[in-house]
């Protein structure tokens, strides 16, 4: 089996050698090349033919970007991972990076104290990033049907309750995302109509800063109230609640609706927030009366949370694979047996609509589509 080839571009010397030991010393891996500007990496790119691209965010002459554009000319496929910096600043270049086009992103280890402990937070977060972004597809495996054709079956799909015309409408909506997470809940969120009668919860693996700006990205585009969630906050129709970096969040019992809560307890799937803390939650909260939605994402977190709000009576709708930019997340609650369609993620809002606003959604779809 070949080595995954990776090139190296920032402007820091001492960032290309610790990524360059760290990448080198594994096994399935190989550095084919540094570089300390976008603009050499664009030329380096065409001569050494990577499987995968890290890249710095700020850097002289041409910075992340604008390489990022660049490469997604004429490399549109190639896997990107921005470094970025856990500031302000660092979050909002991260942000335009990833609308861009980047794949995914790592933050640079800040005050850790010593190189080794730097290395080591590197090959922690970056491998398993590189693994799951150059993975193989799985063309010998027999394909999962779409939302739109349903055929036989190579893997067991779990029947949806009707949700159309049905008494048990949902009440909430929560979603979980991972890797390519941003970009897809650009295309979702905003999306949803501004009636939208139940609230929705979202739980996107980012960290501190991170999130709150994202959320007000979001906000800026969608019909919908969209905001970083806030311990005590009682929840409420046509608001999306994103959860904030370094905290679970999960949802109260008390009042009808419910008030949110946070916490740092340990994390889960090495997660925090984590998707199965809120699915958990909501599934004690609102039972049957609940629409999860698990989208692009590397790893297995959601998938316990999945397999109570299913046996509370409850609607799993997963992302599709052609559409995802890491099929790990979705993956794992298709091939549970979870998820009642596997959907695009062009339509995922048109099918959130559709179940929670039931017949009423008919006439709205073609205005949401638009």
């Amino acid at each position: 089996m070949s080595k995954i080839r990776v090139l190296i571009i920032d402007d820091a010397v001492v960032i290309r050698r610790i990524v360059s030991d760290v990448l080198g010393a594994d096994p399935d891996i190989e550095v084919v090349g540094t570089a300390a500007n976008g603009k050499i990496g664009l030329a380096k790119i065409t001569q050494v033919n990577p499987d995968l691209v890290t890249l710095d965010v700020e850097m002289p002459e041409m910075d992340g970007i604008a390489t990022v554009r660049e490469i997604r000319k004429t490399h549109p496929k190639l896997p990107v991972i921005m470094f970025s910096t856990l500031t302000a600043r660092g979050a909002e270049a991260t942000l335009d990076a990833l609308s861009a086009g980047a794949s995914d992103y790592v933050t640079k280890p800040a005050n850790v104290g010593s190189v080794a402990v730097a290395m080591a937070r590197i090959r922690e977060e970056l491998i398993p990033k590189i693994r799951s972004l150059c993975a193989k597809p799985a063309i010998e495996r027999p394909a999962l049907a779409s939302a739109l054709v349903k055929p036989a079956m190579a893997m067991p799909f779990k029947p949806g309750p009707l949700v159309l015309g049905s008494a048990k409408l949902p009440k909430m909506v929560v979603i979980g995302v991972s890797t390519g997470g941003p970009n897809a809940l650009a295309e979702v969120i905003p999306a949803l109509p501004a009636d939208l009668p139940v609230p929705v919860m979202v739980v996107q693996h980012m960290p501190p800063v991170f999130t709150r700006l994202l959320a007000e990205r979001l906000n800026s585009k969608s019909a919908l109230t969209v905001k970083e969630a806030v311990e005590g906050e009682v929840v409420q129709a046509g608001t999306v609640y994103i959860a904030p970096g370094d905290y679970h969040m999960t949802l109260g019992r008390e009042l009808p609706a419910g008030r949110i809560k946070l916490n740092r307890e340990a994390p889960e799937n090495s997660c925090r927030p984590a998707v199965d803390v809120l699915f958990r939650s909501v599934a004690a909260r609102y039972g049957a009366e609940t629409l999860a939605v698990v989208m692009t994402g590397m790893g297995q977190d959601g998938l316990r949370g999945a397999e109570q709000i299913s046996e509370a009576g409850g609607e799993i709708l997963a992302q599709d694979e052609a559409s995802s930019v890491v099929w790990g997340m979705p993956g794992f609650i298709a091939r549970a047996g979870l998820a009642s369609e596997l959907i695009p993620l062009s339509m995922l809002a048109q099918q959130i609509t559709r179940r929670v606003m039931g017949r009423l959604a008919a006439p709205r779809l073609q205005a949401v589509r638009q």
